[in-house]
């Protein structure tokens, strides 16, 4: 997401952090050299499926930001990996770093009774098939795979941490829906 950033964010700087080491090292390496306003670190978090021996639990992570210090935020295929404590401290965190009036954009795999039907249908690119505790994953030995949330339960998650949704939601195409935006769900939201 940060490459195409810099041909446009001018004046303005860019914080990245990412728990995949490799990820952090080649945006340092292809973009940092070259753009001294994108930084980025790595967030040796654990992740079952992305970092299995990250020191630091998600659900305890703190954003290395002071509070109200950004603009816009986003968490792209972010969300998507994360079981439900952690995407509550994730959305409180971000809630934290954004200034008001802040924008986050995010995506999700939002379930819903259209995208449960196509669920249901095997018309879906991923089969959540396995039911946990408020949430659906595709594979019950690494959950933070791909993870999909009741679409209620995200809009409650985001209200309760100051962020109003703006509608509509863009859907994405994961779930077989057409005509879509991206591949995975869309959610931009504001800093009340």
């Amino acid at each position: 997401m940060a490459a195409p950033l810099t041909r446009h964010l001018k004046g303005g700087s860019y914080e990245g952090f990412d728990i995949v080491p490799e990820g952090i090292e080649w945006c340092h390496a292809h973009i940092t050299t070259k753009y001294s306003n994108f930084q980025f670190q790595l967030a040796d978090v654990r992740n079952k499926a992305y970092n299995p021996q990250g020191r630091v639990q998600a659900s305890e992570y703190r954003f290395a930001y002071p509070d109200s210090s950004f603009d816009f935020a986003f968490a792209t295929s972010v969300f998507t990996h994360m079981l439900p404590a952690e995407l509550d401290r994730y959305v409180s965190e971000t809630a934290r770093v954004l200034k008001p009036r802040g924008r986050l954009l995010a995506t999700f795999f939002l379930l819903n009774a259209e995208s449960l039907q196509k669920i249901e249908s095997r018309k879906s690119r991923i089969n959540f098939c396995h039911s946990l505790e408020g949430f659906r994953t595709s594979d019950l030995r690494k959950p933070e795979s791909a993870v999909a949330y009741p679409e209620e339960f995200i809009r409650n998650l985001f209200a309760r941490h100051g962020l109003t949704i703006t509608e509509p939601l863009r859907y994405g195409s994961w779930s077989g829906r057409s005509p879509f935006l991206s591949y995975q769900d869309i959610i931009v939201a504001a800093k009340d």
